[in-house]
């Protein structure tokens, strides 16, 4: 196994076992947690501060200008892939909360999902399989909309009025 491959491996052990041994993979916790207003459980919240706490000042370090340095580039990538885009649009909303209503009724998102599918987890298994044909449907329809010629200017005729689109009948 090349090292690069036995990094990724590694990363993802660690991630899936940090997925498990805080709770994420129970549906019962993550809703617990969602549940504001019922018998809220806060102990998530712990695990998401956690990870903002290691994130934040590494990110930082990787994105900040250097004067005479080189930038930082990862070790086993060409280049780190960081995202550029800044706006807020419709896609990015409709995602953000398509994701957030399943969190919220099944208690899973992707990564403790696919971790718990691992283990055997019926539930899991079938969230894992309609999430994956979610993505296939959403790629096919991208596919149309992005291959789909732009429409032609419509054709005089008759409109609301029942005039001739540039000239009166």
């Amino acid at each position: 196994m090349q090292s690069s491959n036995f990094v990724v491996w590694l990363a993802g052990l660690v991630f899936g076992l940090g997925l498990l041994v805080s709770g994420m993979t129970q549906p019962d916790k993550v809703i617990g947690f969602l549940d504001l207003t019922g018998d809220w459980d806060p102990s998530l919240a712990f695990v998401m501060g956690g990870a903002l706490a290691v994130h934040a000042p590494l990110s930082w370090l990787l994105r900040r200008k250097r004067k005479g340095a080189e930038p930082a580039r990862p070790r086993y990538a060409p280049v780190f892939h960081l995202p550029t885009r800044r706006d807020i649009d419709r896609p990015l909303v409709a995602g953000a909360a398509l994701f957030g209503v399943g969190w919220g009724l099944a208690g899973l998102c992707p990564g403790p999902a696919i971790v718990s599918a691992g283990g055997g987890s019926f539930e899991a298994l079938v969230f894992v399989g309609t999430m994956t044909l979610g993505m296939l449907l959403h790629d096919r329809v991208r596919r149309v909309e992005t291959n789909r010629p732009p429409p032609e200017a419509p054709l005089p005729g008759p409109t609301v009025h029942g005039h001739i689109e540039g000239r009166l009948s």
